[in-house]
């Protein structure tokens, strides 16, 4: 009986915005956000070459700060990281990321691969991509194109978008530690454009029309791939 009364008094949140949030897993992402974005843009987080910060940083305990990474290292793309590791395809080197971090399922895991990622980043001292975090090496990029296109204000909300907060666009820019791990979701203020990114994922999405998406991925020279009508979260998996 107290379960019952439990249940019946049970809150639950309502259907999130879907300019605001991320994609579900359990569906095709273009699916979740049809009527709502034209078009979603894949674009992968960079690896890091720290050129004026030690390596050993790079430790949960001593990690730079986003204003320090944008400042003293440079961006290693995954076709960089193809060529040095002989990965095939960018579908393999994202199970091998999802695996060094135990994102994935045994059955679906490649351990070889994750080997394969973790000893050539030791041996060229290249960081990995932190999953489920914007990429602070070209976040000040691609606001400063978004900013261009006339957008000076910017929500910034957290995984669910349940708290959100409206940032000057160029203070963003100046400051990227703004963008602290809480926050997930980036949205102009006219619901045209959104960043978000998948907690457990290597990669973020840009959503908005084929015209924008366009301009924004050439300017900033955004490395991955429009989604197709059955791309999902986990599209690594279903090539």
């Amino acid at each position: 009986m107290e379960e019952l009364e439990w249940m019946a008094n049970a809150k639950s949140l309502p259907e999130p915005h879907r300019y605001a949030v991320c994609a579900y897993e359990d569906m095709p992402i273009k699916e979740f956000y049809e009527g709502v974005f034209e078009d979603v843009f894949i674009f992968y987080h960079p690896f890091i070459k720290p050129r004026t910060l030690d390596y050993e940083r790079f430790m949960p305990d001593t990690y730079p700060a986003r204003m320090e990474i944008l400042k003293h290292c440079e961006a290693v793309t995954w076709e960089q990281v193809l060529a040095l590791t002989g990965i095939p395809d960018a579908a393999q080197l994202d199970i091998g990321l999802r695996s060094l971090i135990y994102g994935l399922k045994r059955e679906f895991a490649n351990d070889k691969t994750a080997k394969i990622i973790a000893n050539i980043c030791e041996q060229e001292k290249i960081v990995c991509p932190t999953e489920g975090l914007f990429p602070e090496i070209i976040m000040a990029g691609l606001l400063e194109s978004i900013k261009n296109l006339g957008h000076d204000w910017i929500w910034c909300g957290d995984e669910f978008c349940t708290e959100r907060k409206l940032e000057y666009t160029a203070d963003l820019i100046k400051d990227l530690d703004l963008l602290h791990r809480e926050r997930r979701n980036l949205f102009t203020h006219d619901q045209s454009i959104l960043i978000t990114t998948h907690w457990d994922s290597h990669f973020s999405m840009l959503c908005s029309d084929k015209a924008t998406l366009k301009k924004i991925v050439e300017e900033c020279q955004l490395e991955g791939f429009y989604c197709n009508e059955k791309t999902e979260i986990y599209w690594s998996l279903s090539n």
